[in-house]
């Protein structure tokens, strides 16, 4: 009998982890790229001698990868070594103030201490109550393709009865009194794309994941972890095309039947997986026929609310910061929160102020940089494409403010030491990487768009097609991304053995 064939959009974590598991069975698996180089929002950067992770820094629940090389009877330490890091976060206001955390809970509760003695019992009583978050979500949940609002029902009573009707902000509240602390855990929402105001509680099982599995980071940066997927998928068989951008996903009688590639070839596929942006595939690469009514253009146009975009500085430094407070990985909070989240998500307007994650990736594994040497990731979350922001005219100020808080609090000296740099914003991941309004994490995860209110792994409206990624159902982020994976694996399988 012919081998199936599957054709997988996209070699980010979802589209590489999903051609994987296919790889792994009786199947021809074809993954294409448009870029020279593979990752996605994942890909690396390189200027000389220095790297750059491109987009995701945080790896958390490590098995998950493990589970990939498991299935070519391969181990993962023997293929790409995870560096433990320790502690987790360093959290900063501009006031000075300053909150370290990891699994530790006597370190965190003396952390804690500093600021309200009363909230250790608080913090206590926080990781009971999203014990079952973390069990319901992640474990049980985020296995669940939820293709039926039958199995939404079903489990709206339990959600409700874990109150995750309620803000990540609002369920932290509840437990924990200081407004910094507060803040220290309910940033986590902001990095799969979510509003902490508005996201449900159920997303602070990310905590939970963290204090479960450790962070982690990959020797070499995210680039070496994506490089050691593409030799597995390479080594089970499976054929990957770089610069290879699609046209259109080809359809007949309602089911896929390939590709339409931009250079005017035509692929047969039996299935077709899009790793890409979940609005870009049904806007961009399908016919209007395609999408019926539970996919119509107002859907995502109109009704549907979306993540915030990213601004990133890749700086390398000709010198290492020794004598600074700042760890691997860095949140700085700015003078407001609720307000400067307001201007992101809701009113789509660039304040003067801002908050900022700082990478550091050199405090880890020394190899990301030449020695004596630097890199440094800025990332600062703005509004996206909605905003009409003319990004040309709006970085160069923002960069200023953004170095001038780095220097004056962390590092004096900063600019001084910059050797080379480069900026994405906005238009890269709108143009580069094809993502609906520039977005750096599709849809937004709040409730009613979350499980079977996402958009689903499977297409109900072309058999055959198949969604993996941030914008799909769990969400965003590497483990959500990677569930998607084993989620449509289960499903393209059991559709097999069906037709047969």
């Amino acid at each position: 009998m012919k081998k199936k064939v599957v054709a997988v959009i996209g070699s980010g974590f979802g589209g590489l982890a999903t051609a994987i598991r296919l790889a792994s069975h009786d199947l021809e698996v074809h993954l294409f790229e448009k870029h020279p180089d593979p990752g996605g929002r994942a890909r690396t950067f390189h200027m000389d001698e220095f790297r750059f992770d491109g987009g995701p820094t945080v790896l958390t629940a490590p098995w998950m990868f493990d589970e990939l090389f498991e299935l070519a009877n391969q181990e993962r330490s023997k293929n790409i070594t995870f560096l433990p890091v320790d502690p987790f976060y360093h959290i900063f206001d501009w006031n000075g103030r300053n909150f370290v955390y990891n699994a530790d809970i006597p370190f965190v509760m003396e952390q804690i201490r500093k600021f309200r003695a009363s909230d250790t019992d608080g913090y206590l009583n926080l990781l009971k109550a999203a014990e079952p978050m973390f069990e319901k979500g992640f474990l049980q949940l985020g296995q669940e393709p939820f293709l039926k609002l039958n199995t939404m029902l079903s489990i709206a009573p339990n959600l409700l009865r874990l109150r995750a009707h309620e803000s990540v902000y609002r369920f932290v509240s509840r437990h924990i009194e200081d407004n910094f602390l507060r803040m220290c855990f309910s940033f986590h929402p902001l990095f799969i794309g979510g509003n902490p105001l508005r996201v449900s509680s159920i997303y602070t099982m990310i905590h939970l994941i963290e204090r479960a599995w450790g962070v982690w980071y990959p020797k070499g940066g995210m680039g070496q972890l994506i490089n050691a997927l593409v030799q597995l998928f390479q080594q089970m068989g499976g054929n990957i095309h770089f610069q290879t951008e699609i046209q259109r996903i080809t359809t007949q009688h309602g089911r896929v039947t390939g590709l339409l590639l931009k250079n005017g070839e035509k692929f047969s596929a039996d299935y077709v997986v899009s790793n890409a942006d979940v609005p870009t595939t049904y806007l961009s690469l399908l016919e209007d026929r395609d999408r019926a009514w539970r996919h119509h253009r107002l859907r995502y146009e109109r009704f549907s609310r979306y993540s915030m975009s990213l601004v990133v500085w890749y700086f390398a430094l000709n010198k290492k910061f020794t004598n600074n407070p700042l760890g691997h990985h860095n949140i700085v909070f700015g003078p407001r929160f609720g307000g400067l989240i307001h201007d992101i998500f809701v009113s789509h307007r660039l304040a003067e102020d801002f908050s900022m994650y700082i990478h550091l990736p050199t405090r880890t594994d020394p190899s990301m940089a030449p020695e004596a040497h630097e890199t440094m990731y800025v990332l600062v979350p703005v509004p996206n494409q909605l905003s009409n922001i003319d990004w040309y005219e709006a970085l160069p100020r923002l960069e200023e403010r953004v170095t001038q808080v780095i220097d004056q609090h962390f590092m004096p000296g900063l600019k001084r030491h910059i050797v080379k740099r480069r900026v994405i914003d906005p238009n890269y991941f709108e143009h580069e990487l094809n993502t609906y309004l520039g977005t750096g994490f599709s849809l937004e995860p709040h409730l009613t768009q979350s499980a079977w209110f996402r958009p689903h792994n499977a297409s109900e409206t072309v058999k055959g097609l198949y969604l993996v990624g941030a914008g799909t159902h769990p969400g965003a982020g590497i483990p959500g991304v990677l569930l998607s994976a084993k989620i449509v694996h289960k499903l393209i399988l059991d559709d097999i053995e069906q037709s047969n």
